[in-house]
Parts: structure tokens; sequence; C-alpha cells
């Protein structure tokens, strides 16, 4: 994050000083910084700027709703997998023509709700869901604009709980399954497929794996304009990945964008981005208390108050997540030492440090880039109330989702 800095020892983001902040509010806790939002929305478009694209962020990476509100403030629109999502982005203010509805298990419910919204486009994922799709807008005696996802069978390197665009993934159709719908689409005459969708998973930092993608599609562009399907739209998804170790390299943003502008130039289509981790990645951060520090032969064990529950990356994906002393002491633990949380599972693990800066009990320590896939994936294991988030706006500082109270969970 660039706006968590390091002065006299002492940990700062946005010039607030982070062990004052914990004076009024009880860890662990959530904060997100506004500015490192808009920093990324800046890149991101700028890079992108010669495409033009319509930006749709991944809810399901941040769901707090002034987090939402900051990226609709800045132009942009929402990709959703879920009713809850759709609302959530609804109320945040996003334009239903700025919301397409990925996932592969929507409801008829959903479908239903999404119809009646008059979103920009449901992104089916399998002949079943076309059929449904068509169904239920016949009986609201409409006609709805859909978009279909193909799997591209192209593999990228992540990590294989985040990869989406192989054979073996349960996303989207095969190229040959998509022709052949398109072949039968005469007996659908409820729904217009508009859209061309392609998503290869997350956390990815290879462009090559993307320049194989557009590729593919430039070649059912050609195929479907030879075959008189037109489509006005290609959502290329998004996945692009942030760096979470001091030697990790940034996504290079700009090279992607001149290989996006040389496929918009030969294509002249519509392009949407289905972009999460990047926005916001890196612009959370959870403040932990230190409860005890527990000695045995091998290691030392830092028990913190921050558990697999508020922060699942780690014990999920086996994630690094920097965890950073708020304050620094020129002491040096002389064995290594484990971050670890209160939850009953030997998965409640943080990481594995040597050479730590000395921490006894009731320091505080930093989680960096949790402002994706960590408050979205809390849960109340072991009856723990889901923790607080703060949002950080220049020099305003505000509580923008309360902690939860044992008795409501209850």
């Amino acid at each position: 994050m660039d706006y968590l800095k390091t002065k006299n020892k002492k940990l700062f983001i946005n010039n607030f000083d982070l062990k004052k902040i914990v004076k009024k509010y009880k860890t662990p806790f959530y904060i997100y910084s506004a500015d490192q939002i808009k920093k990324n929305i800046k890149l991101v478009q700028s890079s992108l700027k010669k495409s033009n694209p319509l930006i749709c962020y991944a809810v399901k990476a941040n769901s707090n709703i002034q987090v939402i509100r900051e990226l609709k403030k800045n132009n942009v629109g929402a990709d959703v997998v879920s009713a809850g999502e759709l609302k959530l982005a609804l109320k945040a203010g996003i334009s239903p023509k700025k919301i397409v509805f990925s996932g592969v298990g929507k409801t008829e419910d959903e479908i239903k709700f999404a119809i009646q919204k008059g979103i920009l486009s449901i992104n089916a994922e399998s002949e079943s869901e076309i059929l449904s799709i068509n169904k239920i807008s016949k009986k609201l005696n409409k006609i709805v604009k859909i978009g279909i996802r193909i799997n591209p069978n192209v593999k990228a390197k992540t990590n294989k709980k985040i990869a989406t665009g192989t054979k073996v993934n349960k996303f989207g159709v095969s190229v040959s399954d998509f022709f052949q719908i398109l072949n039968s689409k005469k007996n659908l005459k409820n729904i217009k497929i508009h859209l061309l969708s392609v998503h290869i998973g997350s956390q990815i930092k290879d462009i090559g794996a993307y320049k194989k993608v557009l590729k593919l599609i430039s070649k059912l562009l050609l195929k479907l304009r030879k075959t008189n399907h037109e489509v006005d739209y290609v959502d290329l998804g998004g996945g692009m990945g942030i760096p979470y170790y001091k030697d990790d390299k940034n996504f290079d943003f700009k090279k992607f964008g001149k290989e996006v502008a040389k496929f918009y130039n030969k294509q002249k289509i519509k392009i949407i981005f289905e972009i999460g981790r990047f926005l916001t990645g890196n612009a959370g951060i959870i403040i932990s208390k230190v409860i005890y520090v527990k000695k045995t032969r091998e290691k030392y064990f830092i028990i913190i108050d921050t558990g697999m529950n508020d922060m699942a990356r780690s014990a999920i994906y086996e994630a690094f997540h920097e965890i950073l002393p708020i304050e620094k002491n020129s002491k040096k633990f002389n064995k290594k030492i484990e971050f670890v949380g209160p939850i009953c599972e030997s998965s409640d693990t943080f990481g594995i440090y040597k050479n730590y800066s000395i921490l006894k009990e009731g320091d505080l320590v930093c989680i960096t880039n949790c402002g994706a896939y960590g408050r979205t994936l809390s849960s109340n294991y072991n009856m723990r109330p889901l923790i607080e988030e703060i949002i950080v706006d220049k020099k305003k500082l505000k509580s923008v989702r309360k902690r939860q109270k044992i008795e409501n969970i209850i």
C-alpha cells in the first residue's frame, strides 16, 4: 500500500498514527484507504484509455458499501454474482446499465430480479441457464440481453483454487458448444445474445495468458461476423494480480493496456473488464493485537486476536500477507516466529518469519493487503463476531461497518 508508511519506527496510514487509532476502535478491525482505491482506479483507467472499456468492479472482492460508492464516484460499474451483490451495487448508486451478472448457479429468483432491474447483461455459463433465462423472460413478456461465457481452455499461472479458464473448471461453455447454442437461438425468442464473456482466473501476473485470450476472442469475432452473429460487447474478465511479497512485481497495466488497444483497434467493439483485487486489494489492512507470546523449543507462536474467520485467505489458499509491527523494536527474536490466530484449527496461521522485531503481549501488528477477499470471506466460525471496518479518506477517519455483537449472532 502506497499510503502505509513507517515514520520514526511507527506505522502510519494516510498520516494517521495507527497506534492512536487503536485507542478509538477495538481490535481486530479493517481499515481501507480511499486514496489508495482512487490511485488504483486512475492507473487502470489511464492504462486502458485508448480502448475506453467499462470497468465493472467484482463486488465479491469487497462488499463494503462505502468502498463500492467510492468506485461509483470514479465511473466504475459492478460485476455481481448474486442477488445480494446486485442489490448492494444498486444501493451504492451504480446504474443498472453498468452492471453485469456473472456466476454458474443463478437461481430463478435471481434471474427474475436481474431482468426486472434492467441490468446491462446476464452472463450465462451453460445451455441450461440460457434456456432458463429465456423461459423466465417469456413469462415476464420481455426480450432480455445476455452474454455467454466462453471457457477458453487457457491455463494461467495462479493457484489452482482460483483458476477458472481451463476445461476442468466449472465455468463457461466450450467454443464448440457456444456455436451450437448460437445455431439454436431461433428457438430462444425472448433473449438477445449481445455479449461474449471470458475469464481465466485470479491473481494473474502473466500478460502472455491474456494475449492468448485476446487472440482466441479475435478468431471468434471473425467467425461470428462470417456467420452473421454479431455481438455488441466483449467482457474480458479480470484477475490481474497484486504484489503480496516484498520482491513481487506489479502487474504491468500499461503494457497490458497496449495489448488491449491493439485488440480494440482491430475489432472496434465495446469492452468490459471485471476487475476486483487490483482496485482494492492493497487498499485494506487489518489491525490486530498480540494476545500471547508462546515460547517452544522450535519457535515462538505469536497468538493474535485476528482469526481465520476474519481473514481466510491464508487458510484457504495458503496465501501470504506480510505482517508489520505497528511500532518497531530494535531487538529481534532469537528464533523464528509464527503468527497464529485463536481459532481451534491448525490452518489458523498467518506466516512464519525470521529475525522479526521483538513483540510482547498487548503489542499491535498490521496485516497487509487485505482489501480484497478479506471481509467478504469472513464468517462467524467459533461464534466470533464479524469485525469493524473503517475507511480513511485524506484526513478523515470513519467507521463504515460496525462490529457485530455476539448477542445478535445468537
